[in-house]
């Protein structure tokens, strides 16, 4: 059992998106862990078994408790009733507290699939009836994580991955075959910077909005609750 768990589309998806964050969670003493849907074996760079190699060697660096691939179709992700019941099958038995999912936007279609399945799933896993093994269980929270995407809203708010920040620019690492020498990456821009500077790019950017050095956005459907005023964080002038 985890107290949170990323669930993303990809091997790698979770290290760039929430990385930081995942870290900094272990270090709070949370159980951590990633739920990739599929293996990637239809990317440009490498083969599935290499990418599950470097997943499991991120998964150290991350220091996560459990790391699960449901090998899921790639680039072929739908929100099926089959895909719905593995995850929620994978939901029930991980029983997390908090679930990061991707924001169900972007380029990638399994992506905006991601989004969207995961939610549903986090749903699903609560109905008592719903047919499949396992007690239920519902997530608490559901964080859609929002960074390197120019079609998402302002942050609801952003985590402070300071300390956790070369960390994870370690764990990306591990995934040679992806981004050795790799100058510009989808979404994540100026295009021609080597990989790491980008990070640093984009999560500094990020880190700026809570007056820190780096940082990882989030944004939540619900309002979330300030019940003292006097001490809320980040000074407006």
């Amino acid at each position: 059992m985890v107290d949170v768990l990323a669930i993303f589309a990809h091997p790698d998806d979770a290290e760039f998106m929430c990385g930081g964050t995942l870290i900094r969670a272990r270090d709070f003493g949370h159980a951590t862990g990633i739920l990739d849907l599929t293996a990637g074996e239809l990317g440009t760079r490498g083969t599935a078994e290499i990418r599950a190699r470097e997943a499991q060697a991120a998964a150290r660096v991350l220091g996560l408790s459990v790391r699960v691939n449901l090998a899921l179709p790639d680039a072929r992700l739908e929100n099926s009733l089959e895909a719905r019941t593995r995850l929620v099958e994978a939901i029930r038995r991980l029983r997390p507290r908090v679930v990061v999912l991707p924001y169900p936007g972007g380029r990638h279609p399994d992506h905006r699939v991601a989004g969207q399945l995961g939610y549903d799933a986090c749903y699903l896993a609560g109905l008592k009836k719903f047919p499949t093994q396992g007690d239920p269980h519902r997530p608490r929270k559901v964080l859609y994580a929002i960074a390197y995407s120019q079609q998402t809203r302002k942050p609801t708010f952003v985590v402070d991955t300071t300390e956790a920040f070369e960390r994870k620019l370690e764990a990306l690492r591990c995934y040679r075959s992806q981004f050795e020498g790799v100058q510009g990456l989808g979404e994540l821009l100026p295009a021609g910077v080597p990989l790491p500077e980008l990070v640093k790019i984009h999560d500094a950017r990020y880190g700026s909005l809570i007056r820190r050095p780096y940082g990882e956005p989030f944004y939540t459907r619900e309002t979330m609750r300030v019940e003292d005023v006097a001490a809320l964080d980040v000074q407006s002038i």
